[in-house]
């Protein structure tokens, strides 16, 4: 059976760039790079305006974007570093447990730098606008492909996360970003195109990116499946436990700061999560310490427990993940009742956040607000490029875009996609402000 080596799979090469090799500058390595590169992108900076579960919310201690990237990474280098040290003799000798740690922690960072404003809503909201006006407006899609029509009416926030690290920052359309291998390896959760993206709609490269991500894979010796499709990089289920475990931790926090739950079932579920009641959360319960850092010490307690599991789980796995053949995640591999009450995190929060009246009202403003957007940003390139010139309103839509602006010799596809590049990296509160002045509610300076 054919199967994975980590030597290819950790060599420090970049995507359209010099070889990177094995030197080390004093102090950090090429993996090291990879997470500079991101941390100080605008891309990154956005996050902290954009939607994580709660949209447009006034509390400061509820997550954006930016702060559970940056917590996913933290569990992710932790995960990284145990694993590397668990398999140091396996590994290559020039990659040191900080490399494995870092790479999954850049990666980490990078997982959700593709979301548009308003998080996972407003994936459906842009997947909706172009559903519909396929149905009433075709004109607008004729001359694309087949899969250039999926490819839209499927907007992908781990799509346009790989296009915007490859293509978008940086070097534009001269490599991006320039990340390593590795790192854009373990950041793609669903390495194939949307031919084979299923109901879940789940893929992590558009049409664009359909080269980019078959050389990363080769370069990398992932295995391929079938066309356009490879399995994943090993470290990429480092990246979704990481993601799980602060989805259903934090979503939890959250929920208990906006009082949607109470304090008793989050605690429950977390001590479910630990395995056991810490003894600080005993004595603090005694002290008399507020809810806010008692449910600190138990959600401490539980992400220390999950991540020695999934470190564990990987491991045990290793063979499995090698060979292409792991169908599960880290944490289902998990202690049972970790397993669980994960599970029922995320249960509790499908049940109860997801659907709280707050966030379902502001989810509807963020279809309209999208809504509006697409309608002018994709009618001023159709047009474009249809006409070759541009009206009025069309020509002042497209000035916010500046030097991206597409030309009339640009596919019409290409030209769509600049269109949602600018839209996907709106933060929520530019998104909103942008379409009432275009609905006519001027501010002014």
């Amino acid at each position: 059976m054919s199967s994975m080596r980590w030597a290819s799979l950790l060599a420090p090469a970049r995507l359209n760039d010099k070889p990177a090799g094995s030197e080390r500058e004093v102090g950090r390595s090429p993996f090291h790079k990879d997470f500079d590169r991101i941390v100080f992108s605008g891309s990154f900076r956005r996050l902290g305006r954009k939607t994580q579960v709660h949209p447009l919310t006034e509390n400061d201690h509820i997550h954006t974007r930016l702060t559970h990237s940056l917590e996913v990474g933290c569990v992710g280098r932790s995960l990284g570093m145990m694993v590397a040290e668990g398999l140091a003799s396996r590994l290559p000798a020039h990659v040191t447990p900080a490399d494995i740690g870092v790479i999954v922690q850049a990666a980490c960072l990078a997982h959700d730098i593709g979301n548009p404003p308003f998080g996972h809503a407003g994936e459906y909201a842009i997947r909706d606008w172009f559903s519909r006006t396929l149905a009433s407006q075709p004109a607008l899609f004729d001359g694309l492909s087949e899969q250039e029509v999926q490819d839209l009416l499927t907007y992908e926030g781990n799509a346009q996360g790989f296009r915007v690290v490859t293509q978008v920052e940086y070097n534009q359309f001269r490599g991006g970003m320039r990340l390593t291998l590795p790192t854009l390896g373990a950041m793609m959760k669903y390495p194939w195109t949307v031919t084979q993206a299923g109901r879940s709609g789940k893929f992590s490269a558009y049409q664009s990116e359909r080269t980019l991500l078959e050389s990363v894979a080769e370069q990398l010796g992932l295995l391929k499946r079938d066309d356009d499709v490879w399995c994943r990089h090993p470290l990429a289920y480092l990246v979704e436990a990481a993601d799980d475990i602060c989805y259903a931790l934090l979503d939890l926090e959250d929920g208990l700061e906006m009082e949607i739950l109470s304090f008793d079932e989050v605690a429950d579920v977390l001590i479910s999560i630990a395995g056991t009641i810490p003894e600080d959360y005993l004595r603090m319960k005694e002290e008399g310490a507020s809810r806010r850092r008692q449910i600190a010490v138990l959600r401490g307690a539980a992400m220390e427990r999950a991540v020695n599991e999934v470190a564990r789980a990987f491991i045990d796995h290793e063979a499995s993940l090698l060979g292409g053949a792991l169908e599960s995640d880290l944490l289902e591999l998990c202690h049972p009742d970790l397993h669980w009450g994960v599970s029922q995190a995320k249960q509790i929060a499908r049940e109860r956040i997801f659907r709280n009246p707050r966030k379902a009202k502001l989810e509807i403003g963020a279809y309209t607000t999208l809504g509006i957007l697409l309608e002018a940003f994709i009618g001023a390139a159709h047009e474009l490029h249809t006409t070759g010139k541009s009206s009025f309103k069309h020509e002042r839509v497209l000035a916010l875009i500046g030097e991206n602006t597409p030309l009339p010799s640009w596919s019409l596809y290409a030209s769509y996609r600049r269109m949602l590049d600018f839209i996907g990296g709106m933060t929520d509160h530019y998104a909103v402000d942008l379409a009432q002045e275009m609905g006519g509610r001027l501010k002014g300076d």
